[in-house]
């Protein structure tokens, strides 16, 4: 059977089910979104008159639910405008609604009873093939059907999303003993094409894959901290960044996830283990008593932490008390902090003999040890296992991975040294004579399955740079950048300087890709799978340059800067850009003259120059205009000034976008640009539209005049600036950017409405650039920005 899906149904609308919503709305997909009929008016429904029977009483809850939806931080939708395709109803009026949907999530609470009820009614009207999946994190999706028709159980499967839907990549697939084959495969490759999603293919067994090894290491390292007298900020100054671990380390973690919501998965694999294991998922005594006086965490307030005024407090396990933070000090961890990769690290911290290095040993060896048991019983291999430590809870590193770093033998010999037990599957790659879970096989990836290594399959679509690197080399390469072939004519420029900042490196290796590209290939994509696609020119380079009166050597980069965008422009063959992360000021200037952008959905893109003293100097300022002029409706009279007016006040107030999807509301992007879901398939995804651009016979733009709005445009763009200077809301300095930028939109103080050339505005930009970099509070500015990563008002 074909399967497809075109429309969905999300039943519950509570924190998950209103995410899970948002995110398929946010993809395009028309959504359904039902909950139960309230029982009682509230107070204000009493006062109103309403009755029960009231349509806005009995959608009350999902109504609520939407509202939240536009508050929540960090937010589930990447535009308020996807909310058209949001309908809310409710399980009474609304069931037969499901005869029109492809597939039905259902997201309610965490009872078998009421889930078996519900799919029981939601039986009696889908369509035959609809596709039905429970989104439980614990209960086994097994026992959720029994009853069922042969064809309901054919077509249900557990899709357990990770919250916040939008932005944790994991989905862990969990069929059950009925599921068909082909609607798991269908499934898995619409989670990864469409949902944008990493998936892991999961077994039902309590919960499931990373719940399961997260919610162990979290109980591992609690019993190590009250049993050793480590405090709770001790314990997260080593369990986060430092050993590749998210911010939030430990305690952190559990005061965002809920100290109640942990409470209620520990007790799911409490209730159905027994002896040893059972008792590592026994909920400590301090979260009971954290829970039982309201310390809820993140949503109450107070957990493991409190913020009192401007500081943060951590609680007193013996007391609970809450009292100033503690960092762990170590020689290792300072050792760790000057050494190179994190494998080193790793390696550095665990073997240490000091208060860090037995912290870390006594919360990686039960639970390196916990994962290898548990291979082929959660999951079938390590790969999926690893996967979902990293796409689910964060990790840098899955366990097998991290075994891997800290080496597999001299980690082995300390464990049954200390008596611990060594699983089989472990004992049996050593007794191969191998060193390691994964090894390299001619270039690919290969994991040890019990017996031998298997190449990891890997989706075309999700091209691994670093991986493609090693297997066809580069074409060249410099300090800044490299060009690689990825295939089919197509040649990837690729920046990896210090935060992938623009330099004369990478304006060089730009020229030098076109050049190559239009003598020899069918187009150009500029990519990288760095941290963020790029965060700017190179600061330090300039402060350097202007504090040594540089300014010829200043002229000279950014006329280079300026002239390398418009070769992007006028390139003979397309030159497609795929930003992704952070993409602001020079970063989104290489992106906006390209002939397309194919920009990843977590894009966050804005000329920000203003915050270190600046404007845009790269041809940001006439491309952003461009842009804008470009994206108006054709054959509708222009109002130039409204264009000018916007371009200005997204400059000015150095507004970055929350998503691609603002990215285009804010102009970036236009019409015809796209936008990737999953991430790891942006590089794909650009090469495509770079190849479809060169086979329908790719031109690049004319040259053409540009109206600018003068004199009279110049005097409305600062008048609000003036206000606000008058008002004491923005500094001398403020004003005195806010002029230069408005000077070079408007184009100078011509009449309005007069034509002018690229070269002329250009140049106008870049006579503004070079007299504030000179300015002595210009350069104050991004000295403070470079020494502490803010904006300075000065």
């Amino acid at each position: 059977m074909t399967y497809k899906i075109e429309k969905v149904a999300v039943i519950g609308s509570g924190v998950m089910g209103s995410g899970i919503a948002a995110h398929l709305v946010n993809i395009g997909i028309p959504t359904y979104m039902l909950d139960i009929v309230p029982k009682e008016l509230t107070k204000e429904e009493q006062e109103k008159g309403l009755t029960l029977e009231h349509p806005t009483v009995r959608n009350r809850i999902v109504n609520n639910a939407v509202q939240k939806l536009l508050k929540q931080k960090p937010a589930p939708l990447t535009s308020p405008k996807n909310l058209a395709l949001l309908t809310v109803g409710n399980l009474e009026d609304d069931l037969d609604k499901l005869k029109e949907v492809d597939w039905i999530i259902e997201v309610v609470v965490e009872n078998l009873d009421v889930k078996r009820n519900l799919f029981e009614k939601i039986e009696q009207v889908r369509k035959p093939g609809a596709i039905v999946s429970s989104n439980t994190s614990g209960i086994s999706v097994n026992k959720m059907v029994e009853g069922r028709t042969e064809e309901f159980q054919k077509h249900f499967l557990g899709t357990h999303f990770f919250n916040p839907p939008r932005y944790l990549k994991l989905l862990e697939i969990i069929p059950t003993e009925h599921t068909s084959p082909d609607v798991v495969t269908f499934m898995k490759n619409f989670a990864e094409d469409v949902l944008g999603k990493g998936v892991v293919i999961g077994k039902d067994t309590p919960n499931f894959v990373a719940n399961r090894i997260g919610t162990y290491g979290l109980h591992i390292t609690l019993h190590e901290m009250l049993k050793r007298g480590y405090s709770v900020g001790e314990v997260d100054s080593v369990t986060g960044p430092l050993i590749g671990r998210p911010k939030s380390a430990t305690f952190r973690t559990l005061d965002v996830v809920g100290l109640d919501t942990f409470i209620h998965v520990a007790k799911t694999v409490y209730d159905q283990t027994t002896g040893e294991e059972q008792k590592i998922f026994e909920v400590p005594e301090l979260i009971h008593k954290l829970v039982e006086r309201g310390a809820l965490g993140a949503k109450s307030g107070q957990g493991f932490y409190v913020k009192k005024g401007k500081d943060i407090y951590e609680i007193d396990p013996n007391t609970l008390e809450y009292v100033p933070q503690k960092k762990l000090k170590a020689p290792s961890i300072e050792m760790a902090k000057q050494t190179k990769g994190l494998d080193n690290k790793l390696k550095t911290l665990v073997y240490a003999n000091d208060r860090a290095g037995e912290l870390l040993w006594n919360i990686f060896a039960p639970t390196l040890i916990y994962s290898a048991e548990l291979n082929g019983i959660i999951a079938d291999n390590i790969v999926e296992i690893d996967n979902a430590m990293k796409w689910g809870f964060g990790w840098s590193q899955g366990p097998f991975e991290m075994w891997d770093a800290i080496g597999v033998e001299k980690s082995v010999a300390k464990m049954e040294e200390e008596g611990r037990n060594v699983p089989e599957f472990v004992k049996k790659l050593l007794a191969k004579g191998y060193k390691s879970f994964y090894q390299e096989i001619d270039g690919q990836l290969a994991f040890f399955n019990g017996e031998d290594y298997e190449i990891i399959p890997v989706n075309e679509k999700a091209i691994d740079l670093k991986r493609y690197k090693k297997q066809h080399g580069v074409l060249k390469s410099n300090s800044g950048a490299s060009l690689i072939n990825i295939g089919d004519g197509i040649l990837l420029l690729e920046f990896h300087s210090k935060s992938n900042a623009i330099g004369l490196d990478i304006i060089q290796m730009i020229n030098y890709a076109i050049d190559e590209v239009e003598a020899n290939y069918k187009g150009l994509v500029i990519g990288n799978q760095g941290k963020n696609f790029c965060v700017g020119a190179n600061l330090g380079m300039i402060l350097m340059e202007a504090q040594d009166d540089n300014i010829f050597e200043l002229d000279y980069v950014v006329r280079a800067f300026q002239k390398t965008m418009r070769r992007i422009k006028y390139s003979r063959k397309p030159v497609v850009a795929a930003p992704f992360g952070m993409t602001l000021g020079g970063g989104a200037e290489v992106c906006l003259p390209a002939a397309r952008i194919q920009a990843s959905a977590e894009t966050y893109m804005g000329l920000v120059e203003v915050g270190v003293g600046l404007i845009p100097g790269g041809g940001g300022n006439l491309a952003l205009y461009e842009k804008a002029l470009e994206g108006l409706p054709k054959g509708v009279e222009i109002d130039y000034q409204a264009v000018a007016n916007k371009v200005f006040e997204t400059i000015a107030m150095a507004k970055v976008s929350t998503s691609a999807e603002e990215a285009r509301e804010n102009n970036f992007l236009s019409n015809q640009d796209g936008i990737s879901v999953n991430p790891d398939h942006l590089i794909y995804d650009a090469k495509q539209v770079a190849l479809s651009l060169y086979e329908s016979g790719y031109k690049p733009p004319v040259k053409k005049k540009i109206k600018v709005v003068g004199a009279p445009g110049y005097a409305t763009m600062l008048l609000g600036a003036q206000n606000m200077y008058t008002a004491g809301y923005i500094s001398e300095h403020d004003l005195k950017i806010a002029k230069k930028l408005a000077y070079v939109l408007a184009g100078g103080l011509v009449p309005y409405g007069t034509e002018v050339d690229e070269e002329y505005l250009l140049n106008l930009e870049r006579q503004a650039f070079l007299e504030l970099v000179a300015d002595r509070k210009s350069q104050e500015r991004m000295q403070h920005m470079l020494v502490t990563g803010k904006p300075l008002r000065n």
